[in-house]
């Protein structure tokens, strides 16, 4: 597509399309570290994301901007929002939120239910969509990925950028994992807002599993589209480190074991104060670009073995 007519540049890398905002040479390298706060059942898990949500709600004004999280890691905190939109109790904080969507696989007909969309309409529910701000997928039924993911951002950046990036980990090879769907040695660095990456049959495989895992009604026409997806849609390392929160859940240890290595690789790697060898590491395992954001959260399961 042309970008002529767009605030957003275009950096490719290896079949990766990278748009971002601005290009800096300057990458301020802190790392905070992660501090894992362990609970012993999701459903607390839950309930602290749901706090994190309330500090927010009484920490500023008008609206909230937020990051949904798909697959397990967030699924108790949808049921609870989902439970509150029923209950009528927080109809006040419901009718501040945008709510965002943070990754998507594409061309893919949003209907698809192995969509994340999907799943979010099957557990948060109608009442809650009825009750809130507005709702912001990324577009992947569409011809042109790039001009609907740059529509996408210029609407996440008009309303100010993200409040709450409510995100996962995901395990990768080689004992690397991605954050939102940031993979290693995909070119990720910290000006790039978002990314258009080529999928692998790893990705779809971990994808699909944990659809079923977490409950999804999957028919065969919907895995046959998902299976001939070409590309993942993600956030990237900006949007993450411009986030005024990250809240982080990883509590399904039981069902992707490779999980426990990959989150103490990212909670025992220091990243570098070298520039250069900052971006190496970050490049193979995107999973610590959450070492870089000073307010971070960490609410994980006993099962980690952290």
């Amino acid at each position: 597509m042309s970008m002529k007519n767009s605030n957003f540049s275009r950096q490719e890398e290896n079949n990766n399309v990278w748009l971002t905002r601005q290009d800096t040479s300057n990458f301020n390298i802190t790392d905070y570290g992660v501090t894992p706060t362990v609970f012993n059942t999701e459903a607390e898990v839950g309930q602290a994301m749901l706090n994190e949500l309330y500090k927010t709600a009484e920490a500023k004004e008008g609206d909230i901007n937020i990051a949904l999280l798909g697959g397990r890691g967030a699924q108790q905190l949808h049921r609870l929002l989902g439970e509150l939109a029923e209950s009528g109790e927080q109809d006040a904080l419901l009718a501040r939120l945008n709510v965002f969507t943070q990754d998507a696989l594409a061309p893919m007909g949003m209907a698809n239910g192995l969509s994340f969309v999907r799943d979010f309409e099957r557990i948060l529910g109608d009442a809650f969509f009825k009750k809130i701000k507005s709702f912001t997928p990324m577009q992947t039924d569409t011809n042109d990925l790039e001009s609907a993911l740059i529509d996408y951002l210029t609407k996440l950046e008009e309303l100010g950028g993200l409040d709450i990036f409510f995100i996962g980990h995901g395990p990768e090879e080689n004992q690397a994992s991605h954050l939102a769907y940031i993979k290693p040695f995909s070119g990720a660095q910290q000006h790039h807002v978002a990314g258009i990456i080529p999928i692998s049959n790893s990705i779809l495989e971990h994808h699909i599993s944990k659809f079923k895992a977490g409950g999804s009604v999957v028919s065969e026409s919907d895995e046959t589209e998902c299976r001939s997806s070409q590309y993942i849609l993600t956030l990237g390392p900006a949007a993450i480190l411009q986030a005024k929160k990250v809240v982080q859940s990883v509590v399904d240890a039981d069902s992707a074991p490779a999980k426990i290595q990959t989150y103490a690789n990212v909670l025992n790697t220091k990243i570098s104060s070298n520039p250069l060898e900052a971006k190496e590491q970050l490049n193979a395992n995107p999973g610590l670009w959450i070492r870089l954001h000073a307010n971070a959260k960490s609410f994980v399961l006993s099962n980690l073995g952290v």
